[in-house]
């Protein structure tokens, strides 16, 4: 089979087309024919070598965290799932990922694709949708009433993170510039700041129950905006490279989130985009031979929106 692999860390250029042998699913895995991989951010941090020590592997290496396809093959013991079944996952960090035709993957990590949009396209979905869900509700526990500050609003996290906080009730002010303004208002925001026109923290007049933060922003910035929330509130950050700041005589809780896969999670998330209350946006499908573009725009800064993968076989 064709997959996109890198033998070396270094500049986008490492990552090349190479023909593999087509794996063999183990006990408990299946293997998936790629519908589609999508890319996130941390794959430039991962080709670059510059997460080598909370995330080891093995190269050549196959980026990919994000799956969308069909089953395949059952490994031994794989009873709840079968052949033919469309699915979507949020595969290991360390193992070989889904830039390629086929995957293997642990059957208890998948869920069901949504089936209201093309299979590839649901691999837009797993990783930033399981990040959102998990800040939102796993360690803020977010409710219906409460107050939310989203920084860095634009982004495909928070694209969900928007839609799923005015969903559960809550108040919803978001960051964004003028060019993203109309998106995040789209997506459910009650209130957007313009972080490009001044102090965000002084343009929030009032206290925030949750202060979620996924924007690269430094240590002073981030002291600063944690003011804005509540005594006994709570900051979650994705930034992990950058701690999220507590406030122990205020009872303020600092969490930073690690992502984690989560087949209930996730299937939750593809029966809400079923359900109409949930849009995953797609800014570009591209086939997996341009890979290297992606990430060579993506450490420029120039990639903006969602860029779904497909295989060179699509």
């Amino acid at each position: 089979m064709k997959a996109i692999r890198f033998h070396e860390y270094g500049d986008p250029e490492v990552l090349r087309l190479d023909e593999v042998d087509r794996p063999t699913p183990g006990p408990g895995q299946v293997r998936v024919r790629v519908a589609a991989t999508s890319f996130n951010g941390v794959d430039g941090n991962i080709r670059a070598g510059r997460m080598q020590g909370p995330m080891p592997m093995d190269l050549p290496h196959i980026p990919g965290l994000d799956v969308a396809g069909t089953i395949d093959a059952l490994g031994e013991g794989v009873d709840a799932l079968r052949e033919g079944d469309s699915v979507i996952g949020f595969l290991p960090f360390g193992d070989d990922g889904a830039t390629a035709e086929y995957v293997l993957a642990t059957a208890a990590d998948l869920a069901p694709a949504p089936t209201s949009i093309p299979l590839a396209d649901a691999a837009a979905l797993p990783l930033v949708g399981l990040t959102a869900w998990q800040a939102l509700f796993e360690h803020a526990h977010l409710k219906a009433g409460q107050r939310i500050l989203i920084n860095g609003a634009s982004g495909a996290v928070a694209g969900y993170a928007v839609q799923l906080a005015k969903a559960v009730g809550a108040h919803v002010i978001a960051t964004a510039t003028p060019r993203t303004r109309d998106q995040v208002t789209t997506q459910g925001a009650d209130e957007v700041v313009d972080h490009t026109a001044g102090d965000v923290s002084t343009a929030v007049r009032e206290s925030v129950d949750v202060l979620l933060n996924l924007a690269p922003i430094s240590p002073a910035e981030f002291t600063t905006l944690a003011g804005v929330v509540r005594d006994g509130g709570v900051i979650v950050n994705t930034t992990v490279w950058m701690p999220a700041p507590s406030d122990e005589t205020r009872g303020v809780r600092g969490i930073d989130l690690f992502v984690h896969s989560d087949a209930t999670q996730l299937a939750e998330l593809a029966a809400r985009v079923d359900q109409g209350e949930l849009t995953i946006s797609i800014a570009e499908r591209v086939a997996m031979t341009d890979l290297v573009s992606i990430h060579t725009r993506a450490a420029e800064g120039t990639l903006t929106g969602k860029v779904v993968i497909l295989p060179t076989s699509a």
